[in-house]
């Protein structure tokens, strides 16, 4: 697995891709700062990201958000923040797994391992949605004027669909 390491402090960044690598992981990308890494999670397709909180320039949440708005990933946050709002920040953002510092080395591939079990589990999950949902849905859009437009919506063999207000 492929990951992007994004932590300010150079020392715990070097700590970690030493204990990723010892796991057997692979360190793509190393961002001292939140721009730098949405920027690396771009150019160097990582299959997930650690990311500490507290950065320069764009904190490790909003850099979760921008990565996962552009790529679905595992991210998993490094931070000493506990406090349930910056918990539940994260979570909104699409964090996956929440690493407390000081870590241990062997809460890091455990941590990355859940993270990415967790969203292969999210991705398969919107595939069956995406399969299971009727061939034909009959809806009532409400326009200003106070009118009903039926419209019915239909899903061809090929996954197309075909959008039309249909005659009562």
């Amino acid at each position: 697995m492929k990951i992007l390491i994004a932590e300010d402090e150079t020392l715990i960044r070097l700590d970690l891709r030493a204990i990723l690598e010892r796991h057997g992981f692979t360190v793509c990308a190393e961002a001292r700062d939140g721009i730098e890494a949405v920027e690396l999670a771009r150019s160097t397709q990582p299959d997930a990201a650690l990311l500490d909180v507290r950065m320069p320039n764009l904190d490790g949440i909003e850099a979760a958000r921008r990565i996962y708005a552009e790529r679905p990933l595992p991210i998993v946050m490094l931070t000493a923040f506990r406090d349930r709002a910056t918990v539940d920040k994260a979570v909104a953002a699409g964090v996956f797994g929440y690493l407390l510092k000081p870590f241990r080395e062997g809460d890091v591939a455990p941590a990355l391992y859940a993270a990415a079990a967790r969203h292969a589990e999210l991705l398969a999950a919107r595939r069956r949605l995406g399969t299971e949902q009727p061939k034909r849905i009959d809806m009532e859009l409400p326009s200003s004027s106070g009118h009903a437009w039926p419209v019915r919506i239909e899903r061809a063999e090929d996954g197309s669909l075909d959008v039309r207000v249909v005659q009562p």
